[in-house]
């Protein structure tokens, strides 16, 4: 507690408080989309016709652009040799067969060569691993990291390396295929049957029914494998992903397991102790290896981190396996799993040692709830306070490729009803923030691109991003075609994202006090969410109003007790908001006998984010009364 005789502190406006950029802010760029400026979006359109993004077209205008952002780290989404329907076989790369190929452009998750980039992305084909290399170093010249996807669950059905390094062998290459299933085996096997491709639904069409050589509803593969989301039906359903098939790990059939299990005390071992685990088993399934080596080989190329899609579906000694060896190699290397299962989170952070976990089950979809005026602030509370332990592994996002745009009318309608949400999400916890490019300039996915439905950027044909390429400003990356509210949207992200990294937000103190608040009996603290972050060196208070139609005003309660949690002196103590940029847009905060008092009204939809820097003074005394 703070000295009651302590003299009161001046009064004083804050401008900035500085950042110590300890929380990473990750951008999320689908490659192939971001640099396109042609404007055709023809449904079904080849990259002749709709155009394409190269590496190239990430120049150090792009690179600076997002920088201004607070990015810290740039996960180029797409870059690793997919199927795609473009015919590149004078690089001797095989084609790819439309029947088991999603879309024009292919689904940046059926890989079909881990040791080179999609040629799609390369001015030159040819020379496409030393452009993206490039890539990689101007990315680090511009201060921020390069993480890229591995998809640990699943590869094409076609996987064919062109370009793996001597002495490595492809997925499957020494298959036992007389069996469903061997330990060393790379796939399982539907054993005597032929794959047969799915029958289609409502109509489709691969390539919407244009003729190619290929698409003949045939493709070749016997046995046939087990499909990626683990359908075992030499003929998987539509619905499944038919174009991918699943890896081995070691895991039999019936579910039981061809490898050691944890010890469950090296939950709380680090890195180093997992690697000293491994290193002691002589017989580990030959998937995990080749992971190892994927793994190994990229950072080797200067990549800094890796995104694993759908982690969960893969056995969490595996990842305690190729994580602890990538941490042995580049103790700095940031590691993001796709995990939906709950349960999963804590082992698979604690004894799969990954850094981060999306928080999409709890904290987005109750997030989007809230702003879809189906869930209440409490729920969010709620969810938030379910991760407590390990909130700060949990990023947060509001978009990314497989979650519908802000501004579709299947989400919000409108990209302003995000700007509440940016701001808890951002701001709560200590986890990373991610932001999907076209977000920032509020990207509705509303082009019928061809496979899938709009609402979501299409990630699997050559389209166009409209709000984006008006910001692209044809290479200028200026936002000079962009409307007066995408220029207003993104100066909101690029004050918030920056904010979102100072320490008090990476990690200082979380508590919510909502039950705190007073409101007028026309404002729901429904749709209010307030919380305080707070830290030896700054307070800051953040209130958001959710609602799209409704002002509140609020005020402190006569019963809170912030003055206290705060260790803050009798006082008063003007606060401007951050995130506003007019200087009028102050608050008064009043300290009297241990309670605070502040009055604040809210237009629909808007945040504010007021802080307070301890003195000197006010820091030796806390860290006093701490000993």
């Amino acid at each position: 507690m703070i000295d009651d005789n302590a003299p009161a502190k001046s009064p004083e406006v804050i401008d900035t408080v500085p950042s110590k950029q300890s929380k990473p802010v990750v951008y999320q760029m689908f490659t192939r989309l971001y640099g396109n400026k042609n404007t055709t979006n023809l449904a079904w359109g080849t990259q002749t016709q709709n155009g394409v993004g190269k590496f190239d077209d990430i120049d150090a205008r792009a690179l600076g652009a997002i920088k201004q952002l607070g990015v810290t780290h740039v996960w180029y989404t797409g870059v690793l040799h997919h199927d795609v329907i473009a015919d590149y076989t004078e690089f001797g790369i095989s084609l790819d067969d439309p029947d088991v190929v999603k879309g024009r452009a292919g689904s940046p998750y059926a890989i079909k060569d881990y040791y080179n980039v999609n040629p799609d992305l390369a001015i030159n084909p040819a020379n496409r691993l030393a452009e993206f290399e490039t890539l990689i170093a101007r990315t680090h010249q511009h201060g921020m990291k390069v993480v890229i996807d591995i998809v640990p669950n699943h590869v094409a059905r076609n996987y064919q390396s062109v370009s793996k390094p001597d002495g490595i062998s492809d997925f499957g290459e020494h298959d036992d295929t007389s069996v469903e299933y061997a330990k060393h085996n790379n796939f399982y096997y539907v054993v005597g049957e032929q794959f047969k491709v799915p029958k289609s639904l409502d109509g489709y069409q691969p390539l919407g029914g244009e003729p190619h050589p290929l698409a003949d509803g045939q493709f070749a593969e016997f046995p046939a494998k087990w499909t990626g989301n683990g359908s075992r039906l030499a003929q998987p359903h539509f619905h499944d992903w038919y174009e991918t098939v699943k890896v081995n790990y070691g895991v039999r059939p019936d579910g039981s397991y061809d490898f050691p299990r944890l010890p469950a005390e090296l939950a709380e071992q680090d890195v180093r102790m997992h690697a000293e685990f491994w290193a002691k088993q002589q017989d580990l399934p030959d998937s995990w290896y080749k992971f190892r080596d994927i793994a190994y080989y990229w950072l080797d190329k200067g990549v800094d981190g890796f995104r694993y899609d759908m982690a969960e579906m893969v056995p969490v000694e595996f990842w305690s396996f190729l994580n602890s060896a990538i941490k042995m190699k580049n103790p700095d290397a940031f590691i993001l799993a796709e995990v939906y299962n709950p349960k999963l989170y804590r082992p698979y952070i604690q004894l799969g040692k990954m850094d981060y976990l999306y928080d999409k089950v709890g904290f987005y979809d109750t997030l989007k709830g809230l702003m879809q005026g189906k869930q209440t602030s409490q729920a969010l509370f709620d969810v938030f306070e379910d991760v407590a332990d390990i909130e700060s592994h949990m990023l947060h996002f509001l978009e990314n490729h497989d979650e519908q745009r802000i501004a579709s009318p299947e989400f919000a309608g409108n990209a302003q009803s995000g700007k509440p949400a940016m701001v808890v999400s951002a701001l709560i916890g200590q986890a990373p923030t991610m932001v999907y490019f076209g977000q920032e300039v509020g990207e509705a996915g509303a082009e019928t691109a061809g496979f899938g439905q709009p609402s979501r950027t299409s990630i699997f044909d050559y389209i166009a991003v409209p709000a984006h390429q008006r910001f692209m400003n044809n290479g200028a990356f200026d936002g000079g075609q962009s409307t007066e509210s995408e220029r207003q949207l993104l100066q909101f992200y690029r004050t918030l994202l920056p904010l979102s990294t100072q320490d008090v937000f990476a990690s200082g103190v979380y508590l919510p006090i909502n039950e705190m608040l007073n409101t007028p009996t026309n404002t729901s603290l429904e749709t209010l969410v307030a919380f305080t972050r707070f830290s030896e060196e700054t307070i800051a208070l953040v209130v958001s109003n959710f609602s799209a139609s409704q002002r509140a005003t609020i005020s402190m309660n006569e019963h809170n007790y912030l003055a206290t949690i705060w260790q803050l002196p009798d006082g008063q103590y003007t606060l401007r908001d951050q995130l506003g940029s007019a200087p009028s847009t102050q608050y008064q905060l009043n300290i009297e006998q241990g309670h605070a008092s502040l009055e604040m009204t809210l237009d629909p939809l808007q945040s504010v984010v007021l802080m307070l820097a301890r003195t000197p003074i006010f820091s030796t005394q806390h860290n006093n009364k701490a000993q």
